[in-house]
């Protein structure tokens, strides 16, 4: 089997995997070879079929290609002001072909990755195989979930203009090849934090200050310490953390603490928050599909409080966060670079 090359960076092609997921994936071909030739076989078919698809959907208009079509101007900086001017019920019919595909592709990688994986877990793979490959399946599925970070950001009116328009551009850039270095940044950090839930105690009268919450900060990136020093004074900041870290929503947290004091009680078990809201929360760590439902359910949340002007937080603390790294960046920019 040939080791598989990622396309030239200079091409509009859909890159299939990247230079981590390449050598992983070759580190699994040559595992297999011997061991079980066909099930390497499988794999690799499923790998040529992300090639194959990848070919047809980069066939469709790159997002940097300038053109005219009945008089009108197509450009880059038009699909920006597209994205920037349009809201999320107008969007999608105004979308390039190949963004739209192109999230099919991604799904469809993601599929791979997770069979992959399952191969790994249930063969002779070293734990450190495994755990890449896990953290390559979860990058993935961060790279989609960026798309609706991108997506519901654009939504808010209050975003400053240049911080948008940046936001459209990587938007713009994660359609062209289906890749995005912020999530190099943001994945790990919120992995760690999503990680971490089952060790903080849960404290529902005031979560931000646990001190298992602060040790991670503090062996994390210099972006999320920034963070959190300065937006938890923000109250929408606090409530979405909140909704992170427990798996609940606002409207669950706020019904605890109402029966925690009806109660005379300060604290709860986590066995015990089920009886109280009549559902569980969010489940295991392990799987990046739970994340991913989980964020959407919060997104969706979020959304409905918005549009109601209803109490609790009007974003996810995802959308936080890749806001907040944005804006430091815009800052940067205006103090030239320091």
């Amino acid at each position: 089997m040939n080791h598989l090359n990622t396309p030239d960076p200079g091409t509009t092609d859909i890159v299939v995997l990247n230079s981590q997921e390449r050598a992983l994936v070759n580190r699994v071909f040559e595992n297999l070879r011997v061991y079980s030739p066909e099930t390497m076989v499988g794999i690799a078919t499923r790998v040529m079929d992300l090639e194959r698809l990848s070919v047809s959907i980069s066939r469709y208009p790159s997002m940097y290609e300038r053109g005219v079509l009945a008089g009108q101007t197509r450009s880059t900086e038009t699909l920006i002001d597209t994205l920037c001017a349009y809201s999320d019920g107008e969007r999608l019919l105004t979308l390039p072909t190949k963004a739209i595909l192109g999230q099919g592709f991604l799904v469809a990688k993601f599929h791979a990755f997770s069979a992959i994986t399952k191969v790994a877990v249930n063969s002779f793979f070293s734990d450190e195989d495994t755990q890449e490959l896990r953290l390559a399946t979860l990058n993935i599925m961060f790279t989609l979930m960026a798309e609706d970070v991108y997506m519901s950001l654009l939504d808010d009116p209050n975003l400053n203009e240049t911080v948008r328009r940046a936001i459209a551009e990587s938007l713009a850039e994660l359609w062209e090849h289906r890749l995005d270095p912020n999530v190099l940044s943001v994945a790990p950090v919120l992995d760690a934090v999503w990680t971490v839930r089952d060790q903080i105690a849960p404290n529902f009268g005031t979560m931000i200050g646990t001190s298992e919450l602060l040790l991670l900060s503090i062996a994390l990136d210099d972006n999320w310490q920034k963070f959190i020093s300065t937006q938890l004074g923000n109250s929408d900041v606090i409530s979405s953390m909140e909704e992170f870290i427990f798996g609940l929503s606002f409207e669950d947290i706020s019904l605890i603490r109402t029966e925690l004091k009806n109660r005379g009680l300060t604290a709860i078990g986590r066995d015990e928050v089920p009886e109280i809201i009549g559902h569980k929360g969010t489940g295991s760590n392990e799987d990046p599909r739970v994340f991913y439902r989980a964020y959407t359910q919060r997104r969706n949340n979020a959304n409905a409080r918005k549009r109601l002007s209803a109490k609790g937080p009007w974003k996810t603390l995802e959308d936080h966060y890749m806001q907040f790294i944005f804006e430091q960046k815009h800052i940067k920019a205006n103090n030239g670079g320091n």
